[in-house]
């Protein structure tokens, strides 16, 4: 199991982005959090198999409809064993 944080910026607060992509986390077995950032930023925190996650990392980059991520930042993190995908603050 590995653990990516990602900060996805462009326009990415206001579109479903955390949504559409806690569904596509579902989707793919993921577990972690997205949440919004003062700065107009979303934070992810995504972990599961290197191959889940790397499509998650994909689809990261067009993310849903109405979203453009101009930028994603991407760093390793520890694993935390969580057991679902949650939206927060």
């Amino acid at each position: 199991m590995i653990r990516k944080r990602v900060l996805a910026r462009g326009e990415v607060q206001g579109v479903g982005f955390r949504y559409e992509a806690r569904a596509q986390a579902r989707h793919l077995g993921l577990v972690g959090y997205a949440r919004n950032l003062p700065d107009g930023t979303v934070e992810l925190e995504i972990e599961g198999p290197e191959a889940s996650v790397s499509r998650m990392l994909r689809w990261l980059q067009t993310g849903p409809r109405y979203a453009i991520a101009n930028v994603l930042e991407v760093s390793d993190v520890a694993a935390t064993g969580e057991s679902e995908f949650q939206i927060t603050g």
